[in-house]
């Protein structure tokens, strides 16, 4: 006997919802998942009418359901946004340049406008001669810290007043979990905020409007929509930490559904005993971008790069990379640890 959707309570039920464990038909649960994103929205107040607004776009399910579902609620609560598509081009044959026509082809289908900004252009590496120089141990350090600079930089030029990303309750809660992994008090405060507010020159605030919505439920809702999106994961990150964070999550998710929201809520609760000392945030004294050093992440890194020792921005070398910034001589014995790739 078909099982009947228990929202309308006369069609027949196409999925249960991993969130709420709800039998739905397809049209009750896209209104239920559009609703939870408005309502997201509208209590945290992510946005004002009349603002530009950059959609981060890779291609992928949770950017493309989040351009899809943006444009719809732009429309039918009239918000008054001018949306826009921002891409990074990481320059990764095989995959970002696959994933940019998916990208492409979303432009047409939302009747968005369109900017990519590769790492090329930028700082003169694509990931595939950084992964040359680095391996594929901590190459997504680069990627990251690269990719968050190259976004802003894209809504800089777009001169927009928002930038929102596609980063989802499942996401959250790996980074949460890193962060406690870690011992990062500082990132452990604020990974879980909604929207950043300006954090200095050349950063624009950035919001996450499917924060609550599970990456099960994205997954769902693009298959039953039928957009068109890019699934190949990354060639490069097998070995990305997060992976491992992920697969942690899911196994407390079999045990505990609630798992996911239960680790955001963790997060949001959280209180730092007082007198901790936390990084002051300035800017980068060569590219001005924020840090909380005198140079930031980025150009550290690029430094490393270009002097042809890829280890000076990964892990404790900060006597080592003093010296280099100040253009100091390295001794033969230190120049051999930072050339060293295998790490």
């Amino acid at each position: 006997m078909p099982i009947i959707c228990s929202s309308c309570e006369q069609k027949r039920a196409m999925l249960k919802r991993p969130k709420t464990g709800h039998s739905l038909c397809k049209e009750c649960f896209f209104s239920a998942f559009e609703e939870e994103v408005h309502q997201t929205i509208v209590s945290a107040r992510l946005f004002n009418s009349g603002e530009t607004v950059g959609i981060g776009a890779s291609g992928g399910k949770d950017s493309t359901v989040l351009a899809h579902v943006m444009k719809v609620l732009n429309q039918r609560y009239d918000y008054g946004l001018n949306l826009l598509l921002l891409s990074v081009d990481e320059g990764i044959t095989g995959y970002r340049d696959d994933s940019l026509e998916t990208v492409k082809r979303n432009q047409q289908q939302y009747d968005l406008p369109l900017k990519i900004v590769s790492y090329e252009e930028l700082y003169g590496w694509t990931m595939d001669a950084i992964v040359k120089q680095v391996g594929l141990k901590n190459n997504c350090t680069f990627c990251g810290v690269f990719r968050r600079q190259a976004l802003d930089r894209g809504a800089l030029m777009l001169k927009v007043d928002k930038i929102c990303t596609g980063h989802n309750a499942d996401d959250i809660a790996e980074t949460v979990l890193m962060n406690v992994l870690r011992g990062d008090i500082a990132r452990l405060r604020r990974c879980t905020a909604i929207s950043t507010a300006s954090e200095g020159e050349g950063v624009v605030p950035r919001c996450k409007p499917l924060k609550y919505a599970y990456e099960k439920e994205i997954v769902l809702y693009a298959y039953f929509k039928k957009l068109d999106y890019f699934s190949t994961e990354c060639i490069y990150s097998p070995n990305a930490y997060r992976g491992y964070a992920r697969a942690f999550l899911k196994d407390l998710e079999a045990v505990r559904p609630s798992a996911i929201i239960d680790v955001i809520h963790s997060g949001e609760n959280l209180s730092v005993r007082e007198g901790v000392r936390m990084p002051v945030q300035g800017n980068c004294t060569r590219c001005g971008y924020i840090s909380s050093q005198a140079l930031c992440k980025s150009c550290v890194l690029l430094e490393g790069l270009n002097r042809g020792l890829p280890r000076l921005g990964i892990g404790k070398h900060n006597r080592l990379r003093g010296k280099i910034l100040a253009q100091e001589p390295l001794t033969q014995e230190e120049e051999r640890k930072l050339k060293a790739v295998d790490f």
